[in-house]
């Protein structure tokens, strides 16, 4: 825990020293002209001179060559359809924007029954202490079938240049039994409070409590003597890293 947290805890616990992308192609097609008629040449005439005959040659018949139909290759190569290019792929549809944890959120604590233990702990090994906390709470309640009705949380009391004093708690329904001498049942704190959302780790909420600290003095508001910590993923279970906890700051 560096030194900056320490400062920043201390301007919350005034008692504390120091922080936490179509149509087809038009073919031409001409009817061909009638060709000139291949007939074979009429009767011979009744004149005595076969000769004198008025019949046509065959040789006069035209060639089919000499056929007025049109040449295929008038057609247009299909390379001129005018054929438009298929349209540009949809543009993918962007990712949705994860949207800012409230910061500063005003809300109101309702006060749980807890069972909870007291504990001191230096900021070196800071998170190693509040998990042997839960542990030991977790396993009071295991031991005699009773399930957490909230999540836990860790309750800050007063802070100094070595280390703070805290109370761990983990709401329930029911009283368990059996308690250690620094356990008891309780309730968590109650009243007005802002909210402020952490992700990450315990060690690098330094910059979490430095944006706390510069909204209450941009706001000019002034915080009463603790602060709480809601553990919103479980700490026995997650990793350092993901961890989600709500900051609540109560007012005075």
């Amino acid at each position: 825990m560096n030194t900056f947290r320490r400062l920043a805890l201390a301007a919350l616990i005034p008692a504390a020293a120091l922080s936490h992308g179509l149509s087809g192609a038009l073919a031409q097609t001409a009817s061909p002209a009638p060709a000139a008629s291949a007939s074979p040449s009429p009767a011979p005439s009744a004149a005595p001179a076969p000769a004198a005959s008025a019949s046509p040659a065959p040789a006069a018949s035209p060639s089919p060559a000499a056929s007025a139909s049109p040449a295929p290759a008038a057609s247009p190569p299909p390379a001129a359809s005018a054929s438009p290019s298929p349209p540009p792929a949809a543009a993918a549809t962007p990712a949705p924007v994860q949207t800012a944890d409230p910061f500063g959120l005003e809300t109101t604590l309702e006060p749980k029954k807890v069972v909870m233990v007291k504990g001191t702990a230096n900021w070196d090994s800071a998170f190693d202490t509040l998990i042997d906390a839960f542990k030991a709470l977790n396993t009071l309640l295991d031991k005699q079938g009773i399930k957490p009705s909230g999540n836990s949380m860790i309750v800050y009391t007063s802070t100094d240049d070595t280390g703070f004093t805290f109370l761990a708690q983990i709401p329930v329904d029911q009283d368990p039994k059996n308690l250690s001498k620094d356990m008891s049942i309780g309730k968590s704190p109650e009243g007005k409070a802002l909210k402020f959302v952490h992700r990450g780790s315990y060690d690098n909420m330094d910059n979490t409590y430095e944006a706390i600290t510069n909204h209450l003095d941009d706001k000019r508001l002034e915080a009463k003597d603790t602060f709480i910590e809601e553990y919103l993923t479980d700490p026995l279970k997650t990793s350092e890293d993901k961890l989600v906890i709500n900051v609540f700051v109560p007012l005075k």
